[in-house]
């Protein structure tokens, strides 16, 4: 099997629909289903309910990033997430007269 991972300069990479950053989450997530798995496993947690935590985890990871792929898109998400940091407005409360009033000792050209 040939998985074709880049399809060509200049655009994001796209592995199975997944593209951008959802590549990121989902590899991350999966990383950290298996690492918890195995932690549980190691902890002496009964081997059906390792095995039941795992796929369920793996199912709610992949239904989620790929629902967030196909809700926001390539860069919808960071957009997002740097909207999130912008205040909504900006809040001036001095008055007015301020901007029209010459300062002292300030040279204007």
């Amino acid at each position: 099997m040939e998985y074709n991972v880049n399809k060509g300069i200049g655009k994001s990479v796209e592995f199975k629909g997944l593209k951008a950053q959802y590549l990121f989450i989902f590899a991350g997530g999966l990383l950290s289903v298996f690492i918890l798995f195995a932690i549980m496993y190691m902890a002496g947690v009964d081997q059906w309910v390792c095995i039941a935590f795992g796929v369920v985890a793996a199912s709610v990871l992949v239904w989620f990033t790929f629902n967030l792929n196909a809700r926001y898109g390539e860069h919808g998400l960071m957009k997002l997430l740097a909207k999130r940091q912008h205040p909504r407005y900006l809040i001036n409360r001095r008055n007015s007269r301020r901007f029209f009033q010459r300062r002292k000792g300030v040279a204007y050209a």
